[in-house]
């Protein structure tokens, strides 16, 4: 199986760089930022480092349903907090595993403080269905004696 290193490498390059929200920044701007970049969640940052991260999720739980204007309430407000995070060592896997039972859809990836890069669940399906089909056609190979 591969490592998080490995996810992060094959990326298209459009797909490698890392979309952030500042933790003073309101939830509009995020939502104006998820959308230009196309993605469903932003790692929020105070000076450099990840402090917690925001989701469409977030958006829909904390501020619709609680009748919040997102044009004046603060990323810190409602992002998702203390974070979890993977290092680039960490296997598809494992980080499946630790998606599931947090009932997440995105996990960053954070070695010595610096964010690498956000692993979607998407991304790690992806892998772990190329990682059974090539498992398939090895034993295929076996069976048949080649």
């Amino acid at each position: 199986m591969k490592t998080v290193a490995q996810v992060l490498k094959a990326k298209d390059q459009k797909n490698q760089e890392v979309h952030v929200i500042k933790h003073d920044h309101t939830v509009f701007e995020a939502l104006v930022r998820m959308s230009e970049k196309n993605v469903g969640a932003l790692p929020v940052v105070k000076d450099g480092v990840v402090v917690g991260i925001i989701s469409e999720r977030d958006y829909a739980r904390k501020i619709m349903l609680k009748g919040l204007s997102s044009v004046t309430t603060k990323v810190h407000e409602v992002m998702s907090s203390p974070v979890i995070t993977v290092d680039t060592h960490k296997k598809v896997d494992e980080c499946m595993n630790i998606m599931t039972d947090s009932h997440l859809r995105h996990l960053p990836v954070v070695e010595d403080g610096k964010l690498l890069g956000l692993l979607s669940i998407g991304d790690l399906v992806k892998e772990a269905i190329a990682d059974q089909a090539d498992l398939i056609k090895q034993l295929e190979q076996y069976i048949r004696g080649e």
